[in-house]
């Protein structure tokens, strides 16, 4: 148990002890930009980066695979050896053949000296989404099985984009007699289906969702039993 325990904290150490900043951007057509990565422990450790693409499950979980050979990243540096307490800037360039497009430059942290206990690896993601020139239409959005599930307490429903442009619902919105409700945005991939599930603590019933989009609102009524 005591081995564990060890474990357990030398992970959570290690999960806050490094930082990548920002961790999205967004982009029209190309990217130009930087990235911070910091060591803010009192050990050297070694920075590996690696360009991936990936998709979105309509849980809300990346999968991620070797970079698409349709996105270009030119990154100033591949590795970086980075001293205690110290932040260094990645600079880089990225285009695609065709957009939209999107990928995820990771930074692998690792001990500089390994050591004969455990040697703990660190991955941090700076993720890219490079937008097409024109936005997503409303009329490519479609919302369904709008629901409230008293028994658990959750709203739910699916969106899916049937367009061919990337977008971002900005946010997510619930109302009901007394109560409201958000859960934070998210990128909406060209072709792809998200499953939204919301708590709802209030007894009265929500009435309607909200998704926020740049250039639309898209408002559903929320089916009861």
């Amino acid at each position: 148990m005591l081995k564990l325990v060890l474990t357990l904290t030398i992970l959570t150490l290690g999960l806050v002890a490094q930082s990548v900043q920002p961790v999205i951007v967004e982009y029209k057509g190309r990217a130009d930009g930087k990235f911070a990565i910091t060591n803010d422990t009192l050990s050297p450790m070694v920075a590996v980066l690696e360009p991936r693409s990936f998709s979105i499950t309509p849980d809300g979980k990346g999968i991620f695979r070797t970079l698409d050979s349709g996105i270009h990243v030119q990154l100033s540096s591949m590795s970086v050896k980075l001293q205690p307490k110290q932040t260094y800037y990645i600079f880089y360039k990225a285009t695609a053949d065709k957009l939209p497009a999107w990928f995820t430059v990771y930074t692998n942290f690792s001990p500089e000296h390994h050591s004969d206990g455990l040697d703990v690896h660190i991955m941090l993601p700076h993720t890219i989404y490079l937008y097409q020139k024109q936005p997503l239409m409303e009329s490519d959005v479609e919302v369904r099985d709008v629901a409230y599930k008293p028994n658990i307490k959750k709203l739910t429903c699916n969106i899916k984009n049937n367009g061919l442009a990337l977008a971002r619902v900005q946010l997510v919105s619930a109302t009901g007699v007394r109560s409201s409700g958000e859960l934070a945005g998210f990128p909406l991939l060209p072709g792809a289906d998200r499953h939204i599930s919301m708590d709802w603590k209030d007894a009265a019933p929500p009435s309607q969702i909200d998704f926020h989009f740049e250039h639309f609102n898209l408002k559903r009524s929320v089916n009861t039993p």
